[in-house]
């Protein structure tokens, strides 16, 4: 009898001890290279770039098991300059994500904090600059945000599990505002659908008065700042064999930016990546984005851009790359050039970016 009771208890003890289990992980990427800009101001820049292939990082992300397949989750993640240790993301402590929530098996993920929007999670990863490619190969000026040049503060999002591979997700950011909670809001929603070879996505993002204030949704990394801004987007991947080919339409408005009352981008983006070997891959992409903007007198000036690049990356272990990569970009009329990423707008109406770079993983 005694040993039936102390075999019970424990049981009940490492059941117990299951049912909690929970999981903290340190991860990071560190990336550094050596860029060339043809014109940057009317001048050649040679310069030790970090963090342009993809940001460099390290960050906590850990799971608590509650049991009946729900976990308390959470993510804290910080951006850093490798060439002067300096923070980024406007010095912000954990500037690329931080948040915590709550998972379940069966109705989903709600997390709250500083985290990354619609657009970013469904649409980006379709394009160059959001899976292979890095900030060289963004839509000028980042307009779609694709490249995630800005987070979510105060918000709370959903992210549905995954049905048959279709899944869907919306956040809300406040502004936290008293008596005015409609300045500097934010909300978008997505869904993707991937099954086999074939991705699909399509997503919506409205940021109203971002940058206007210093605690609402969209702060000081605010692209634009405008009463309002909308940006719609959709894309698709598909893979055969070693090719992946995929296609990117985003369309972006902004209306009263002080100087104009209209700024209107729309994006077409062409790309492909072709997996030679298990350790070497090509990537090629082609952009065009038309602009048009009105002024408050209304006049309306119009412009585009055309930008293509390639990049080779080679697999020296399962965490390190090496990897170049050529960008070009012609723009004209009311069109700067300038490639997101280099240290500044061209002289002229064409600008040429070499990069050869390193990444580590951990």
């Amino acid at each position: 009898m005694k040993k039936s009771l102390l075999s019970v208890a424990v049981l009940a003890t490492v059941c117990g001890t299951a049912h909690a289990q929970s999981s903290v992980t340190l991860y990071g990427v560190i990336d550094e290279g050596f860029d060339f800009t043809s014109n940057a101001g009317g001048k050649r820049a040679y310069e030790l770039a970090s963090g342009v292939l993809q940001g460099n990082r390290w960050g906590l992300k850990g799971t608590e098991d509650l049991g009946g397949g729900l976990r308390a989750i959470f993510q804290l993640e910080n951006g850093f300059s490798l060439n002067s240790g300096a923070l980024g993301q406007g010095g912000r402590e954990f500037g690329r994500q931080a948040y915590v929530g709550l998972s379940s098996n069966s109705a989903g993920t709600v997390t709250l904090g500083r985290q990354y929007d619609s657009m970013v999670d469904y649409v980006g990863p379709l394009t160059a600059n959001g899976s292979w490619g890095g900030t060289f190969f963004s839509h000028p000026l980042d307009n779609d945000n694709t490249n995630n040049s800005f987070r979510i503060n105060n918000s709370i999002k959903y992210t549905s599990v995954n049905y048959g591979g279709f899944s869907f997700g919306g956040l809300y950011g406040f502004s936290n505002e008293p008596g005015s909670q409609g300045n500097n809001r934010a909300w978008s929603l997505g869904a993707s659908y991937d099954n086999g070879p074939l991705k699909a996505a399509a997503a919506y993002l409205q940021l109203n008065r971002p940058g206007t204030t210093s605690y609402g949704a969209v702060t000081s990394d605010a692209n634009f700042v405008a009463d309002r801004q909308r940006v719609a987007g959709a894309g698709v991947n598909y893979t055969f064999g070693m090719v992946t080919l995929g296609g990117v339409f985003t369309y972006t408005n902004l209306n009263n930016t002080g100087a104009l009352s209209s700024l209107i981008f729309t994006n077409y983006e062409v790309n492909a990546r072709f997996a030679l070997t298990p350790a070497l891959s090509l990537g090629a992409m082609y952009d065009y984005t038309h602009v048009r903007a009105g002024a408050q007198s209304g006049a309306v000036g119009k412009g585009h851009w055309n930008q293509a690049g390639v990049m080779a990356d080679y697999a020296l272990s399962k965490r390190t790359d090496v990897y170049g990569q050529v960008v070009y970009q012609q723009g004209q009329g009311i069109a700067p050039t300038y490639i997101s990423g280099t240290s500044g707008v061209s002289s002229n109406d064409h600008q040429v970016v070499t990069r050869v770079g390193i990444r580590h993983k951990f």
